[in-house]
């Protein structure tokens, strides 16, 4: 039976090459021989602006902190990883932006950080989603939608492959008192 429930089951076949696995059948995983460059965490920018602040009087307001928006220094990469964290997720747009193709991304990607392309975006939009999901109080779908993944169907599937909890599960184990409202967008 195919997708829509109408048979012919070959087309649905062909329209998912990669099996349930989401990894193409023939694919070998590439490894540096050398250690890259940059660690995920050197890199990841976090979407947070501001922080909560108490005054003497015990007023809240909220002050810029300092943020590393350009990690690396190499202006490419840095503003792909801006482009990342403002919540964007069509590659190709930011392709287009800079003359680039995608393949010269993934390619760029794997040579300073050890980790294919899309597994980097999606570990990068994963780790937003879960800081969204601590520090605000926005919806699942707010958090999918500012983080890239696009819907909360996308964001449950990206958290039970990283953390094999629901973001509503994961949410409630990483929050602790005081956390909503201690950062802000």
């Amino acid at each position: 039976m195919g997708r829509d429930g109408r048979g012919n089951a070959w087309k649905y076949r062909q329209w998912r090459p990669h099996g349930l696995s989401g990894v193409p059948r023939n694919y070998t995983e590439r490894k540096l021989k050398d250690e890259p460059q940059f660690k995920f965490d050197d890199v990841f920018i976090t979407p947070l602006r501001q922080k909560r602040r108490y005054s003497e009087d015990g007023y809240v307001s909220y002050v810029e902190f300092e943020r590393k928006t350009e990690p690396t220094g190499i202006k490419i990469f840095d503003a792909f990883l801006q482009f990342l964290t403002a919540g964007e997720s069509d590659l190709q747009v930011f392709a287009d932006r800079h003359g680039l193709r995608l393949t010269d991304i993934d390619s760029m990607v794997f040579v300073l950080t050890g980790m294919r392309g899309v597994d980097f975006r999606q570990k990068y939009q994963v780790r937003m989603a879960d800081q969204l999901l601590r520090w605000t109080d926005m919806t699942v779908a707010e958090v999918a939608n500012r983080s890239g993944l696009g819907s909360a169907n996308n964001l449950y599937l990206s958290f039970k492959r990283e953390y094999n909890l629901a973001p509503g599960y994961r949410r409630q184990r990483i929050r602790k008192a005081g956390d909503v409202g201690k950062y802000k967008l």
